[in-house]
């Protein structure tokens, strides 16, 4: 359901931190402290249940973390208590995450110890404790959020904080660093309604076709930067483990990436504003993307078929970025007081718009819709994103009315 005006939400701030080279250090030394604790208790976990069958929990865990403080306090000492205890939570969660899939029948995914390059978040669960937003208000031209055993680092606010802030994040990505806030009573900025309802298909020649014909672009920001990719992985190969060359060499590679990852975002974010901006009501499909964009390998005795044009197709999906795209789709609806409903997929895509003919011979091609009963033509996304419109406000009228 859309939410009303005066609903509060819970939403993240996302801002560059400008430390210093000392703090720089700090927190550097400040991520490896906290994945040696998360590796140190993992291996307790799996030592205890190899040995002794005993099954070791996080306040067990928790309790032991004084000891620890004390007997290495120019180490884990120096940072924040409540921190370690949110990386002692973080390992915990994965286990949760392991059982639960062991019970559903998926693959199972024991958690691995953390390698430098795999451990990149050290979280506060609460402002005020080892760490303060705005620790600095006598200087109001710029802003502070203070770390213990880091002091007062620099931040990059390029936007107003609203809400509470309630737990802190530092992220390291490639050489940069950012704090994350997550900040609970954040009011929903509702828009005036725009009297309209869509449809939208997902894709891959477009990010997005909507039931009114239009098509919003997919950038294919993998694909514009695969070369200067291809060449940097090359030179990663050509170098020797542990030299200062592969450290560049991965570094390269990390920031061609985090480039990637932030135009898709940006592109995402303007996507989903645009729709929110104009409609009301927005329908798009259900699409379980991570069963789409399985391997079609297959094992030894049946292998797959058509295995290198799958693996092309899986890689323009996420290239696209259609969970992405859907998540902030689905924030930015709730913040702005729209309706997004998923619908069913099965069919829509086969099913003629006009006439309600499904068949498989209707969709002639990727972009081409051709009906076989009543000859209806249209773009094939445009006519699928109709038809999902239509399920859309089906639901819609189902749920209003019981």
């Amino acid at each position: 359901m859309s939410p009303r005006a005066g609903v509060l939400v819970r939403r993240s701030f996302t801002f560059p931190l400008r430390p210093t080279a000392r703090q720089a250090a700090a927190l550097a030394a400040c991520l490896d402290d906290h994945r040696a604790l998360y590796n140190a208790a993992l291996e307790h976990r799996r030592t205890a249940y190899r040995k002794a069958g005993a099954t070791v929990r996080y306040g067990e865990q928790s309790a032991d973390l004084k000891h620890i403080r004390a007997d290495d306090a120019d180490g884990q000492g120096r940072w924040s208590f409540s921190s370690q205890q949110a990386t002692l939570r973080r390992l915990d969660k994965a286990f949760a995450a392991f059982f639960a899939r062991v019970k559903a029948g998926r693959a199972p995914g024991f958690p691995r110890f953390k390698g430098k390059g795999r451990f990149d978040t050290v979280q506060w669960p609460k402002d005020g404790d080892g760490c303060r937003w705005d620790s600095q208000p006598e200087h109001p031209s710029a802003t502070f959020v203070r770390l213990q055993g880091v002091g007062h680092v620099r931040v990059h606010q390029h936007r107003a904080v609203r809400g509470t802030v309630k737990t802190i994040s530092v992220k390291r990505e490639g050489s940069r660093w950012y704090v994350i806030l997550a900040c609970d009573d954040v009011p929903a900025e509702a828009l005036p309604a725009a009297g309209a309802t869509v449809g939208i298909d997902m894709g891959v020649a477009s990010l997005v076709t909507t039931s009114d014909g239009d098509h919003l672009d997919n950038p294919r920001h993998l694909a514009a930067c695969a070369d200067r990719l291809a060449v940097a992985q090359r030179d990663l190969a050509r170098t020797k483990r542990g030299s200062k060359r592969r450290r560049k060499a991965v570094t390269r590679i990390a920031a061609l990436h985090g480039k990637i990852r932030r135009q898709r975002l940006d592109g995402a974010h303007k996507a989903a504003l645009r729709l929110v901006r104009d409609y009301d009501v927005i329908a798009h499909k259900d699409l379980r993307i991570a069963n789409m964009t399985r391997s079609a390998s297959g094992t030894v005795e049946a292998p797959g078929r058509n295995v290198a044009q799958k693996s092309g197709l899986n890689r323009s999906i996420l290239d696209a970025g259609w969970g992405v795209f859907l998540t902030i789709l689905s924030h930015k609806a709730e913040s702005a007081g729209r309706e997004l409903i998923a619908v069913n997929p099965a069919n829509t895509s086969r099913t003629c718009s006009r006439c309600g003919h499904c068949a498989k011979e209707n969709r002639l091609t990727q972009a081409e819709f051709h009906c076989q009963r009543c000859a209806h033509a249209a773009h094939a996304d445009v006519n699928a994103a109709i038809n999902i419109l239509r399920a859309g406000l089906a639901l819609r009228d189902v749920a209003q009315a019981a």
